[in-house]
C-alpha cells in the first residue's frame, strides 16, 4: 500500500477515536465524531472558534496547518497547558489527543479566556505570522500568485524580467498535489540549492475546481514544465531528457567529473518532481484538445488555416551590413536584443538577429544593410531535438507536423511507428504500463491497437519563435499542468546582458536595476502596471496607481491633523 494512503488511515482511525472520547467529555454525543466534515464543526464548537474555519480545515496547504492549531487548543480546552503538553499536541496532534482521550485525569476546561490574558509580544507576532501565512497561502493557492518571467521565449509580448500576477480562477484553482510543503516556497527550500521545500509521503490525485472559463487558442498560459518530471540538480535549467540525447544517459547518471567553476560535479543527483512542483513556464497556447497543427516554413497552421500571428512575434534574421555596427540607438528602436556576429570578411559583417514582425520592414531599410534573409530550416531536415524524437518524424523548429492534439475521450489507433507521439502520455501522463514486442504494442499487459485519452492537452509556442523551448521540444502540456493566465505586470526589470555594442555591469544590485528601469529606460517603465492581453501589454497605468496612492495617504494625513485638532 502507498505509504501516503497508510499514513492517512492510521492518521484518521486516532483523530477519530480522540475525538470520539473527548466529545464525551465535552458534553457532546460521541457518533458526531464519526461523521465527516460535521466533526469538525463540533470541534470547533468545543473550542469556541467560528463555524467558517470549516472552509480553511478543508483548503489543501492551509489544512494542516489548520489541524496542528485546533489540536492545540483543543489540548487547552482539556487543561492541558504546559510547554510540554502544547508542544506535543502541536506536533503530534493525532497521537495526542488519541492519548489524553483515554485518560482518566482528562476533563474539559473550556478554551483560554483570552480577553482577560494580556497577550505577549511574543504571542501577537505569532499569532500575526499564522494569520499571514494562512491569509497568503489560501490566496496563493486559489487566486492569484506572484511570477517572474525567466526566459526569452515570449518576447516582446513577454519579457524577461517581467514581474507578473497569475490568475489562478481564470482556468480553475487546481488542488496541490503535494500539500504537505514549506510556504510561499516552489520546489526548493530557500536558501538552499537542491533541498526539496515539499514532503511526497502525502499526496492528492488532480482535480481543478471551476474556473472563468478555458485555455482558448493564443492565451498566454502559466504552466507546469512537463519535462520537470525528472531533473538533475546540478542542470535545473536544462531539460534532463535532453541531457540524455545529448550525453547519454548512463554519462548523466554516472558523471562525476568536477565543474571548475561550480566545483560539483557536472549533473548531480537526478530526482523526480511532482506536477505541482515542476517549474513555472509560461508561453502561448497555439493549439487546444482536437485540433491539428502543422508548421510550413515557419507558418503555423491550426486546422489548416493560418495562425494567429502576434505584432511583436520574432523570428531570426541574417543579416549582413556594409561592415559596420549597429549603433545603441538602432537596437532600441528595432527592439533588438544580444544580436550575435557570425562572421566578418572583405565584404562586410553577418549577424544572427532576432527582430519582431512590426519592425522588420523598416529595419530592411537600414542603409548599411547589404543582404536581409528568413533563417529557415528547410523541410525534411530532422533535428533530434525536435518531438518525438524519432527518426520517422522528420521534423524542425520550421517544419513540423501535421499532428493531432489530444482531446479527452478521443480514441486514436495505435502502431509501431505513431506510439513515438504518444508513449509519453501513456506512461508519464495517464500513467498506464506499455511495452513494444515486435510489431504488437501492450498496455497494461494487453495488446492494444488504439488508446483513449483520459485528459485533455495543449501546444505551447513562443513567440520568440527561434529561441523558444516550447512543445515543438517536449510535446504536449497536460490538463492537470495548467496552472493560470497571467492578468498583469505590476514591474519590470530589465536584466544585465551583453551584445556588441553595450557593455553591462554583471554586478549591478537589484535596486539598481529597479532604478535604471523605472527613470532611464522608458520601454521598461512602460511596462509597469500593464494588464496582459493576447497582442501583449496594454498602456501602462503607473501614473493612475501613483495618484491613487497619493490620494489615499493625503486623506489619511488630513484626517489624523483633524483629530488632533479636535483633542486640542
Amino acid at each position: 500500500m502507498d505509504m501516503s494512503y497508510l499514513f492517512l488511515i492510521i492518521f484518521s482511525i486516532t483523530t477519530i477515536i480522540g475525538l470520539w472520547k473527548l466529545f464525551a467529555l465535552a458534553g457532546e454525543a460521541s457518533w458526531k465524531a464519526f461523521v465527516p466534515v460535521y466533526n469538525f464543526i463540533v470541534w470547533l464548537k468545543i473550542i469556541k472558534k467560528p463555524w467558517w474555519w470549516i472552509f480553511l480545515i478543508i483548503t489543501p496547504g492551509v489544512n494542516f496547518l489548520m489541524y496542528v492549531i485546533m489540536c492545540l487548543l483543543m489540548a487547552k480546552a482539556f487543561n492541558k497547558r504546559s510547554f510540554t503538553e502544547k508542544a506535543l499536541a502541536a506536533v503530534f496532534g493525532f497521537v495526542y489527543l488519541f492519548y489524553i482521550g483515554f485518560q482518566k485525569d482528562t476533563k474539559y476546561v473550556g478554551p483560554e479566556d483570552r480577553n482577560k490574558m494580556k497577550p505577549s509580544m511574543a504571542r501577537e507576532w505569532t499569532e500575526a505570522i499564522v494569520f499571514a501565512v494562512v491569509a497568503a497561502t489560501v490566496i496563493r493557492t486559489f487566486f492569484f500568485e506572484a511570477f517572474t518571467i525567466p526566459t526569452s521565449s515570449l518576447e516582446k509580448s513577454m519579457m524577461v524580467g517581467d514581474y507578473l500576477f497569475v490568475s489562478k480562477i481564470s482556468y480553475g484553482a487546481k488542488i496541490p498535489n503535494t500539500p504537505l510543503s514549506f510556504p510561499f516556497a516552489h520546489h526548493t527550500l530557500p536558501l538552499t540549492e537542491t533541498t526539496k521545500s515539499y514532503l511526497e509521503w502525502f499526496k492528492l490525485p488532480y482535480f481543478r475546481l471551476p474556473g472563468f472559463g478555458s485555455v482558448k487558442n493564443n492565451d498566454i498560459v502559466v504552466f507546469n514544465y512537463p519535462d520537470g518530471d525528472t531533473v538533475a540538480l546540478n542542470a535545473q535549467d536544462q531539460s534532463y531528457y535532453q541531457l540524455c540525447r545529448t550525453y547519454g544517459r548512463n554519462v548523466v547518471w554516472t558523471n562525476t567529473d568536477i565543474n571548475q567553476e561550480t566545483g560539483k560535479t557536472y549533473f548531480g543527483d537526478i530526482v523526480a518532481r511532482p506536477a505541482d512542483k515542476r517549474e513555472n513556464y509560461v508561453k502561448r497556447c497555439v493549439a487546444i484538445p482536437g485540433d491539428t497543427l502543422f508548421i510550413k516554413n515557419k507558418q503555423l497552421f491550426i486546422n489548416s488555416k493560418p495562425s494567429y500571428v502576434a505584432p511583436t512575434m520574432q523570428y531570426t534574421y541574417r543579416v549582413k551590413t556594409d561592415g559596420t555596427t549597429f549603433s545603441p540607438q538602432v537596437l532600441t528602436k528595432f527592439d533588438i536584443t544580444d544580436p550575435i556576429q557570425q562572421e566578418q570578411d572583405s565584404t562586410g559583417i553577418t549577424y544572427i538577429v532576432n527582430l519582431p514582425n512590426n519592425k522588420v520592414d523598416n529595419f530592411k531599410q537600414l542603409e548599411n544593410i547589404k543582404s536581409f534573409e528568413p533563417v529557415v530550416e528547410p523541410m525534411g531536415k530532422y533535428s533530434p531535438q525536435i518531438f518525438p524524437h524519432h527518426p520517422a518524424y522528420a521534423w524542425n523548429n520550421d517544419n513540423f507536423g501535421p499532428l493531432f492534439i489530444p482531446k479527452k475521450g478521443v480514441t486514436v489507433n495505435l502502431d509501431t511507428t505513431n506510439i513515438a507521439l504518444y508513449s509519453r502520455i501513456i506512461i508519464n501522463y495517464e500513467l498506464n504500463t506499455m511495452e513494444v514486442k515486435g510489431d504488437k504494442i501492450f498496455i497494461n499487459g494487453k495488446e492494444s491497437k488504439t488508446y483513449t485519452f483520459k485528459l485533455d492537452y495543449y501546444f505551447m509556442m513562443g513567440d520568440n519563435r527561434h529561441n523558444s523551448a516550447d512543445s515543438r521540444y517536449w510535446g504536449f502540456v497536460p490538463e492537470d499542468h495548467i496552472v493560470g493566465k497571467p492578468v498583469f505586470v505590476w514591474m519590470s526589470i530589465k536584466e544585465d546582458n551583453k551584445n556588441i555594442t553595450r557593455d553591462r555591469d554583471p554586478k549591478s544590485g537589484f535596486i539598481k536595476k529597479l532604478k535604471t528601469s523605472l527613470f532611464d529606460d522608458p520601454a521598461r517603465r512602460a511596462r509597469f502596471f500593464c494588464f496582459v492581453g493576447e497582442d501583449g501589454l496594454s498602456r501602462s497605468y503607473l501614473v493612475h496607481f501613483i495618484v491613487i496612492i497619493a490620494a489615499i495617504s493625503g486623506f489619511f494625513y488630513f484626517k489624523r491633523k483633524i483629530a488632533e485638532r479636535k483633542e486640542k
